[in-house]
């Protein structure tokens, strides 16, 4: 697969496109070109299952060109193995790359909250959506500051407690650090007096998809 470039034609691709081409270096892991190769690592790295472009491009939101020519570069690079499938590409990790390995714990205590949250919280009954706030999240979206030392996930719907808390220790146990889950009904999430609430949404948060939930 060739490199790809920003599309010409339409106004409104070009211009996110060239936005994710643009982004400054995380603050997660600053020595990383932009947030989308962040992301672009942690879901083929951190991922379960092997991935095709598109539907990284899809999980991802963002613009197929670009993500691609994230995935020409890291495959160049031999840290991403591509492999032709019909008519799309898929993508795994280079086990053979004995800097593969390293590289994957540097991005599971950086950017790996949002794949794991979404991979362990997946099962957990009456789970309706589900957020990452805080420090975390704050710094996934661009806030400078310290590392965060733990994740604060936030579980809208009439879930199931126990599951939560099961989920939030299998993620704690991967991503080496505390996960703090807290469970709100769909009528106080949509309280705009709730003071909790209000202090949630008045600064950063992440929506999550959970692994095999729709999107």
């Amino acid at each position: 697969m060739g490199a790809v470039e920003c599309p010409a034609g339409n106004s409104r691709i070009v211009r996110v496109c060239s936005r994710y081409m643009r982004a400054s270096a995380p603050s997660l892991l600053p020595i990383l070109r932009s947030r989308l190769q962040g992301e672009v690592l942690v879901r083929v790295l951190l991922g379960r299952v092997p991935i095709t472009v598109a539907d990284l491009a899809r999980d991802l939101g963002a613009p197929l060109p670009t993500v691609a020519r994230e995935v020409n570069r890291l495959g160049d690079g031999g840290i991403f193995v591509l492999e032709r499938q019909g008519r799309a590409n898929l993508v795994t990790a280079n086990e053979g790359n004995p800097a593969v390995g390293p590289l994957r714990q540097l991005l599971m205590v950086t950017f790996g909250p949002r794949q794991v949250v979404s991979e362990e919280f997946v099962g957990v009954s009456g789970l309706e959506e589900l957020y990452l706030f805080g420090s975390w999240a704050a710094r996934l979206l661009g806030e400078s500051g310290p590392v965060p030392g733990d994740i604060d996930v936030l579980v809208v719907g009439p879930a199931d407690r126990d599951e939560v808390y099961d989920a939030a220790d299998r993620a704690a146990r991967r991503l080496r650090r505390e996960v703090n889950s807290t469970v709100v009904s769909r009528r106080r999430w949509a309280d705009p007096g709730d003071p909790f609430i209000t202090e949630v949404r008045r600064r950063p948060w992440v929506k999550v998809h959970p692994k095999g939930s729709p999107s």
